[in-house]
């Protein structure tokens, strides 16, 4: 039988498996060892997982438009695909806390310039970058995307970024989610580290699972991998739930609920209907004495291409687009903040999004490419800055877009 041996920082942990005809798939600890998942802590017995890989594995496996080139090369490479198969073919070149050693065979792989990547942010390039590193596409999401080794001249290091292109039906989605991170970052909160190429084709997003103060990956976990839930799930629960689950694990409760609600509060504002479960998760070192919320990363405002998107999870049982009132309300009751606390959140949110009204208004004057897009911003912003609970976008605010 076929296997993956997982390893935690380069040092074996156990052993994954897969039974092809009970499509049953099982992990074991080969020695005691520390936990490969916070889900998942050493135990002498199988981690078993029927129909599914185990969420920690899951979490890696491409979507959309990677998992589509990817099962063509796999179809024709080996004559058959599943999620073992493609975990193999994967797994090898994930960098993180976790590494493997399959019996797929690995390969070295060339790495970029990041200066030419910003510069030259055409097509053939996102082609080309997708070929030489599908052996590495180790992400989830179902825009096109990919990972690549870029070095960087300035810290003469070769770090891994993910970089995000879109297509007709996601006009400038780049420079979509650039403002919308950028103004979560206004509020003081940690985010991706960002880059926008010349022509905005590519949004350069840098990992953020290495910590180069003791040179070391961290553990990252998705929330929908510790509710031990798969990617067909991500749409499936509330952030309530979201809020309980990282007040649990975490080590510093206060910073990281703080963070978590600004994140909530920014998506409600920006109007986000795409923040799923696995947009949101923790980091942890290796001893699991600092667990911590993760810095915001996959926030686009999504009411430009989909004007009756609702938030992708429950809150207070509905999909609804909440106002200040249900929103503070949120942050007391499942954030676990004071009301001081959660005003003061609030309000640094709103500010946020005044000053990301006025850039993106600047910016226009100048970038006619962006008056679709970034005019329906704009309308969604202000509107936002009603405070006001409404179930969807009202048809007057929409009705000349279409």
């Amino acid at each position: 039988m076929k296997k993956i041996d997982v390893k935690i920082i380069n040092k074996k942990a156990g052993e994954l498996f897969y039974d092809k005809e009970h499509n049953t798939y099982a992990f074991n600890y080969t020695h005691p060892s520390k936990p490969i998942s916070i889900i998942m802590p050493y135990r002498a017995s199988s981690y078993i997982w029927k129909n599914k890989l185990h969420p920690i594995f899951d979490m890696n496996m491409p979507e959309g438009y990677l998992f589509e080139i990817l099962k063509q090369y796999i179809s024709k490479e080996y004559g058959y695909i599943d999620d073992f198969l493609s975990f193999s073919y994967l797994c090898a070149n994930i960098q993180s806390r976790l590494n493997y050693e399959s019996w797929c065979k690995s390969s070295e792989m060339e790495s970029f310039k990041l200066e030419d990547i910003l510069h030259n942010d055409t097509k053939d390039t996102f082609s080309k970058l997708i070929k030489v590193y599908l052996s590495k596409n180790a992400i989830s999401g179902v825009q096109p995307k990919s990972l690549a080794l870029l070095k960087d001249k300035e810290s003469l290091s070769t770090k891994e970024y993910i970089i995000k292109t879109w297509g007709d039906e996601y006009d400038q989605l780049a420079l979509n989610e650039y403002f919308c991170l950028k103004a979560i970052e206004k509020t003081g909160i940690k985010t991706v580290n960002i880059q926008l190429s010349k022509n905005n084709r590519f949004l350069v997003v840098e990992r953020f699972n290495y910590d180069k103060n003791i040179d070391e990956f961290l553990g990252f976990e998705e929330i929908l991998s510790l509710l031990g839930k798969n990617k067909e799930e991500k749409y499936s629960g509330s952030y309530e739930r979201v809020a309980r689950i990282i007040y649990s694990v975490v080590t510093n409760k206060l910073e990281s609920m703080k963070s978590f609600y600004t994140v909530v509060v920014m998506n409600y504002l920006l109007k986000n209907g795409d923040a799923h479960l696995k947009n949101f998760g923790v980091l942890y070192t290796n001893d699991f004495k600092k667990i911590y919320f993760s810095p915001a990363y996959d926030v686009v405002n999504t009411t430009a291409y989909y004007y009756k998107d609702r938030p992708a999870l429950t809150m207070f049982g509905k999909k609804m687009w909440f106002g200040k009132k249900e929103l503070l309300k949120f942050g007391v009751q499942e954030c676990y903040l004071s009301q001081c606390d959660a005003d003061k959140v609030y309000t640094k949110c709103i500010d946020s999004l005044k000053n990301t009204i006025v850039e993106i208004e600047d910016y226009l004057q100048k970038n006619s490419d962006f008056k679709n897009i970034g005019s329906k911003m704009l309308d969604v912003f202000r509107f936002s800055l009603d405070e006001k609970t409404y179930k969807e976008l009202p048809n007057e605010l929409t009705q000349h877009w279409r």
